[in-house]
């Protein structure tokens, strides 16, 4: 007995679908639910697509649990759990609206943005608690840097020593016939 039963809409819109994806995963849910109609066993299956049996199975159960929805969703990823978002969508587009700003005029003693001061806005401003690392990330992702000051002490003009009044011997410049 077969694992799943298509119709012959379903088995049309799924041969359909299999020919016309990019996502190569979807692709591959696709195949295995056609052999699976088809009757060949789940250990072929998984074995030809090189996955584990179960998760033929879950494919499948998948497939079969979602019967009301559009063929594209029924044979997308299932939801996930674990870590949530990223601070990418959340922190960005606010770092870029201060950025430009002074920090004085939030009330901040400083007169230069810098990470911790960033991620302490974000805190205070906008409830959002994110570390230093999201914040410098965020920053490398808006191409944001900032330098200190490179400060050049003695850089002198080429020609210091003729407008205080010495000799050009020690520049290295020939000096023209004196009359």
């Amino acid at each position: 007995m077969a694992l799943i039963n298509l119709k012959p809409r379903e088995a049309a819109l799924i041969e359909q679908f299999c020919r016309n994806i990019a996502n190569a995963k979807q692709s591959q849910r696709a195949q295995a639910l056609l052999w699976l109609d088809e009757g060949d066993s789940v250990d072929e299956i998984a074995e030809r697509l090189r996955v584990s049996r179960q998760t033929i199975y879950n494919w499948a159960a998948r497939f079969i649990a979602t019967a009301g929805l559009p063929m594209p969703e029924r044979l997308s990823d299932a939801a996930r759990s674990g870590r949530p978002p990223t601070a990418l969508e959340i922190i960005d587009p606010l770092i870029e609206l201060v950025i430009d700003l002074d920090p004085r005029l939030l009330d901040y003693n400083s007169t230069v943005w810098t990470a911790d001061l960033l991620r302490q806005y974000l805190s205070e401003q906008h409830q959002t608690s994110v570390s230093i690392k999201s914040v410098q990330r965020a920053l490398r992702r808006l191409d944001l840097t900032w330098k200190r000051p490179r400060h050049v002490l003695a850089r002198r003009a080429p020609h210091w020593r003729q407008a205080k009044g010495g000799s050009n011997k020690a520049s290295g410049h020939a000096r023209g016939r004196s009359s």
